[in-house]
């Protein structure tokens, strides 16, 4: 685990950029694990740039999103397809039929989770995966308690999740209870994982994930034992983390290794 520590989320969301754009520049046909919410936006933006300027190209990429919300559909300004869609895939040259986000609407969802699971398979695997972190340390929609051996399936949100979430929402009651979402062990799977976090209200959930003991009731922690997982934290976000300064010293090293290869 490496960890990242940024002044400003643009900072760090660029340098996040820059691990996607070698990536890219070694496999053009990679397949990508994408992140909604606000977290992530700064990154795609990044991502466009890069393929606007002809340093990347993702027209052979492919990708599929960690959740949806159960009930929304693709259309519905809330929905984590039309967040794709507005924040990413309609600046950058992936073809839509290479994008993948869970049918909020599907008849079926163990079908459909089953599909989805299935599909990642077939395409080889997931090379990179891009996380947000919740403020109670959750990844995807894997509040605690989710097993860390969790696959993609139906959840039920928390309380502090809905709360989070309901300042996208006209009214706190249109925020839905349920979803779809990769699992952890899913997630895990994934050959290399990035993941943001910025703001002093992540502090405490970054701490658990990184300084914590490896718990289902802080999810991300279990990145932990992953061997090629980076967080991308403002100062803010990394406030609270006991061998911070030892930690910028090493991925400063770490990151520029990267790059260079």
């Amino acid at each position: 685990m490496e960890i990242v520590i940024c002044k400003t989320k643009e900072e760090a969301s660029r340098k996040a950029a820059d691990l996607v754009a070698a990536l890219m520049a070694k496999k053009p046909k990679a397949v990508l694990g994408l992140a909604t919410g606000s977290t992530p936006v700064q990154l795609y933006k990044y991502m466009a740039q890069d393929c606007a300027a002809g340093k990347i190209s993702f027209k052979q990429a492919k990708s599929w999103n960690l959740d949806e919300y159960l009930g929304l559909a693709p259309t519905h300004d809330q929905s984590y397809r039309y967040f794709m869609d507005k924040n990413l895939f309609e600046h950058i040259d992936i073809p839509r039929k290479n994008t993948h986000v869970l049918n909020g609407l599907a008849k079926d969802w163990k079908k459909e989770v089953s599909a989805y699971e299935a599909a990642i398979k077939k395409a080889g695997g997931i090379d990179l995966q891009v996380l947000g972190i919740g403020s109670d340390g959750h990844i995807a929609f894997n509040e605690p308690g989710s097993s860390l051996a969790s696959r993609t399936r139906l959840v039920s949100l928390t309380p502090q999740t809905v709360k989070d979430n309901a300042r996208f929402f006209k009214k706190a009651a249109d925020v839905p209870k349920q979803a779809l979402s990769m699992g952890v062990g899913t997630i895990m799977e994934a050959r290399r994982i990035i993941l943001l976090a910025f703001g002093a209200n992540k502090a405490e959930a970054v701490k658990g994930a990184v300084e914590g003991g490896v718990s289902q009731f802080c999810t991300a922690s279990a990145l932990q034992m992953h061997p090629d997982s980076w967080f991308f934290c403002d100062e803010a976000a990394a406030a609270k983390l006991k061998l911070r300064k030892y930690y910028a010293w090493r991925a400063e090293e770490a990151l520029k290794a990267e790059l260079d290869a």
